[in-house]
């Protein structure tokens, strides 16, 4: 639907399009479905009582600082983690050179952001993830399979 506003928005804008994931997560709400499609876990297997000890913990040790905004990278003793973590098999980084993001849509288009430029060929599988290709497209990329 245009607007009298869309002469404002940048160019960009028109290779976006709605979500195709939000569309294919409607099906997941019929009772009777079992879907593959929207990466979703059986909620079943998710670890409530651990889950809910660790946010108790973590008020617990850090109060309402907890539910602040943090730093763009990520909240530091969790990078210093994974660092550590990463170390023993053998991937020498830093906490500098690690960012949390919120889910890997975020990691995707910010991929797209630093590497992609209109007309790059991307090489991908297929059947590729779809929420990859929905990212970069409105950096223009092209994809080849």
């Amino acid at each position: 639907m245009l607007t009298p506003w869309d002469h404002r928005y940048a160019q960009r804008t028109q290779r976006m399009a709605s979500s195709i994931i939000r569309e294919l997560l409607k099906f997941t709400e019929a009772p009777d479905i079992i879907s593959f499609a929207g990466g979703l876990p059986a909620p079943d297997v998710f670890p409530l009582e651990e889950f809910r000890a660790a946010c108790d913990r973590v008020l617990t040790t850090c109060g309402a600082q907890a539910l602040q905004y943090g730093t763009t990278e990520g909240y530091l003793p969790l990078r210093e983690m994974i660092a550590r973590h990463s170390a023993r098999y053998g991937i020498e980084v830093t906490p500098d050179n690690i960012m949390i993001t919120s889910g890997s849509q975020q990691a995707l288009d910010l991929l797209g952001k630093v590497f992609i430029n209109p007309g790059d060929r991307i090489l991908v599988e297929s059947p590729t993830y779809l929420g990859a290709l929905q990212a970069w497209n409105v950096y223009g990329a092209e994809y080849v399979a």
